[in-house]
């Protein structure tokens, strides 16, 4: 086990988050100490995909802590320099578009203000319908951004959902450790 402490960020893309809570398992197995972080949505929504309080109640069984769901408990990232790596996965359309014009207005988007404000990692796993579309400019905006790394990503339906993105999230460990080291994972295009 790796002696770092991981923030691994849920975002609203509901139909990833049995594969996400997988990759949050590897996660918790491969590092000391994983700090969960819930959007909003996330933290609040019952989905056909599942019921928030069984999603929180999962994370907070991985990790072994409750998930952070404010702006007030993640802030503390930056000044306390808490994390040595900063995971979102997913990361949705709407969080990749707020990363990329710099809006910091919501749990998941001022813990990765706050951790970039150390100069350390952080992993994104896109996942979005539009990234063909609306969301490739910013895709491309934060992939060659100082310290901002992709978990590889491609098409995940090219016939039913021909602009829809989706990272192979269980390619989230081997991406950690060369984010770690500053390296991105080869390829990041699938």
């Amino acid at each position: 086990m790796i002696d770092q402490t991981v923030g691994f960020a849920l975002c609203g893309s509901f139909c990833t988050f049995a594969p996400a809570l997988e990759a949050l398992e590897e996660t918790a197995a491969q590092f000391s100490t994983v700090i969960p972080i819930l959007s909003e949505i996330s933290a609040g929504a019952d989905t056909r995909f599942g019921m928030a309080e069984d999603h929180i109640r999962r994370i907070t069984e991985i990790c072994g802590r409750r998930p952070l769901t404010t702006i007030r408990e993640v802030e503390p990232f930056g000044p306390k320099k808490l994390l040595d790596l900063l995971i979102v996965a997913p990361c949705t359309g709407n969080t990749l578009g707020k990363l990329a014009a710099g809006i910091t207005d919501s749990t998941v988007t001022m813990a990765v203000k706050a951790h970039l404000r150390n100069q350390r990692p952080v992993l994104l796993a896109v996942s979005t319908n539009d990234g063909l579309g609306a969301s490739g400019p910013n895709i491309m905006e934060l992939m060659q951004r100082k310290h901002i790394f992709m978990v590889p990503f491609g098409q995940d339906d090219p016939e039913g959902k021909p602009t829809s993105l989706k990272a192979d999230l269980h390619q989230i460990p081997a991406a950690a450790l060369l984010a770690l080291d500053g390296r991105q994972i080869q390829p990041v295009l699938l």
